[in-house]
């Protein structure tokens, strides 16, 4: 069995919508493990946040090809421009 994770939102009425199509896979059926966050006594009344490290896959790989292009373009920032204005403490 081959696992892949995927954020998604449960509706007033437990259907389950993804946030993001799952590609590359045959139709089939699948097993599906929800993980509910645990709540605080302040944030129950709030929807969850999403963690902002949980960066999509496909906007990584969108990122990383612009990356390459820009270089490949000569579109490059010298290393010694690039720790300007950045505090290291």
């Amino acid at each position: 069995m081959k696992a892949i994770e995927v954020t998604g939102t449960l509706d007033e009425k437990g259907q389950l919508s993804l946030d993001r199509p799952i590609e590359n896979f045959a139709p089939s059926r699948v097993r599906v493990i929800v993980l509910f966050p645990e709540l605080t006594e302040e944030a129950e009344t709030e929807e969850a946040e999403i963690d902002p490290d949980d960066t999509p896959i496909e906007e990584i790989k969108a990122s990383l090809r612009r990356a390459l292009q820009e270089a490949k373009a000569g579109q490059r920032i010298p290393l010694s421009q690039m720790w300007e204005g950045i505090d290291v403490e």
